[in-house]
């Protein structure tokens, strides 16, 4: 037998190499490695558990790659509708300072808020430009700061 002292890798190769087998085990001893003293049995981490299937885990950036299609094929806002009408009468009431002055038609609600999130889809697209400029895939307020300044807006 050929003799290596390193890993356990490099002992599996030099079996390999010597053509000598793992020395076989018992189907006795396999069983009592999955039993425990008290008699239950353990699960390895391969082992599928045991009523339920295991949660599915895609490689990173898949999920957000289908749900940016799933956003971009359909044309339903965004934002919830009364937490942004909140948001528009707080505003309104900060400028006119009467809480009951303003009345607001839904339909003008609703072509304020299709505004917003056209002004914000667009601002965010600057801004995934200006990372992958800068040779990043994360957006950072920078970005934001940046593709503001070069719209020339605000």
């Amino acid at each position: 037998m050929v003799r290596v002292s390193g890993s356990r890798q490099s002992l599996e190769r030099a079996r390999k190499r010597s053509k000598v087998s793992k020395p076989r085990v018992k189907q006795e001893d396999r069983d009592s490695d999955n039993h425990s003293d008290s008699g239950i049995r353990r699960h390895h981490p391969a082992d599928p558990v045991q009523g339920s299937q295991k949660k599915r885990r895609y490689r990173p950036g898949t999920l957000a790659l289908r749900e940016i299609r799933k956003y971009q094929k359909s044309t339903d806002l965004l934002l919830r509708k009364l937490p942004f009408s909140r948001l528009v009468r707080e505003i309104a009431t900060d400028y006119m300072g009467d809480k009951d002055a303003i009345r607001w038609q839904s339909v003008a609600l609703q072509a304020l808020q299709e505004a917003a999130e056209a002004f914000l889809v667009n601002l965010f697209e600057d801004t995934n430009l200006c990372a992958i400029h800068a040779k990043r895939v994360t957006i950072m307020q920078k970005d934001i700061q940046l593709a503001r300044r070069i719209r020339g807006q605000f």
